[in-house]
């Protein structure tokens, strides 16, 4: 994997002009030009930079786990310091819209700095990336038109500061767009934590609770096809329960069926649904369901 620490090292790389600022790019092009992508034959890249892209889709098509989506309307992709990029081979854009490559220590010390950190679409990969409207990719262009002429502006005292402050309004509107995207993804959640729910069925069916314990919700989300960070924000934005909460009230509806058999004891449920120690297991019933399992046992005796 190559790694590039400065800008200037990552546009040597793509065969493009030096940029104007040592810590900062604009390439808005409206015809037909070249915009900043992996080379599909290449190894991964990494570089110390932000990249905020424009893209449309010429042929081909992105993956969002088992999900296809058509991104004929425009393409927002969002790439933080230090996270791996590389096109699918089979996927060719138009090369036309923009792409905005920044430092990060060009915003250091700016409250964007702080604000950038919030935004979750940054830790993601490409294949969840952001599809606007035409009339949402107006709105963004018409931001990226502000920062493209304070960038070839002659630079003074204030270029900075305004131009970190447009690319903030930049990611607000993106957060924005984000949010209308999980509303209109409600079908897509569901699927998600059908998913979610059938990898654990079969994780238990398989044994490997009690072999391996409980798994991460890394693994879950891997097995899925998706980051953890879209498994959480989805499943948080319309269950209104995160992801650890999901696997939480998995377990514990296996655990009251379990209890119920005489057989087992309380130590035993514990183990075959992949906790390390009982009295784990015991806090996180009583937590969820306000009783012990041993009293949860009892109560049904009663009834």
């Amino acid at each position: 994997m190559q790694h590039f620490k400065t800008l200037s090292a990552y546009f040597d790389y793509l065969q493009l002009p030096r940029p104007e600022h040592p810590m900062l790019s604009v390439l808005f092009e409206k015809g037909e030009a070249f915009l900043p992508c992996p080379r599909a034959s290449s190894p991964p890249i990494t570089n110390d930079c932000y990249s905020i892209s424009l893209k449309k889709m010429v042929k081909g098509h992105l993956n969002y786990g088992r999900t296809k989506y058509d991104f004929t309307d425009g393409v927002l992709i969002f790439i933080g310091p230090r996270q791996v990029m590389q096109w699918d081979s089979s996927a060719v854009f138009e090369q036309r819209g923009f792409s905005i490559n920044f430092h990060e220590d060009f915003i250091k010390g700016t409250e964007l700095a702080r604000e950038i950190k919030k935004y979750g679409f940054f830790s993601y990969s490409a294949n969840e990336a952001l599809h606007l409207s035409p009339r949402e990719e107006r709105q963004m262009e018409a931001i990226v038109g502000s920062i493209e002429t304070e960038y070839y502006n002659n630079p003074d005292e204030f270029s900075k500061d305004i131009i970190v402050s447009q690319l903030g309004t930049l990611l607000k509107y993106a957060n924005r767009f984000y949010e209308r995207q999980f509303l209109d993804r409600r079908d897509l959640s569901n699927d998600l934590l059908e998913q979610f729910t059938e990898n654990l069925d079969a994780y238990f069916e398989s044994g490997q609770l009690l072999d391996k314990g409980i798994p991460s919700i890394q693994q879950i989300a891997q097995k899925i096809g998706v980051s953890q960070r879209y498994l959480s924000d989805t499943l948080k934005k319309e269950t209104g329960k995160t992801t650890t909460e999901h696997l939480q009230f998995y377990l514990i509806n296996k655990a009251k069926s379990a209890l119920l058999n005489p057989d087992k004891s309380i130590s035993e449920v514990a183990y075959e649904l992949g906790f390390e120690y009982p009295q784990y297991f015991s806090r996180l019933f009583r937590k969820k369901e306000g009783l012990s399992p041993s009293e949860y046992i009892e109560k049904f005796k009663m009834n």
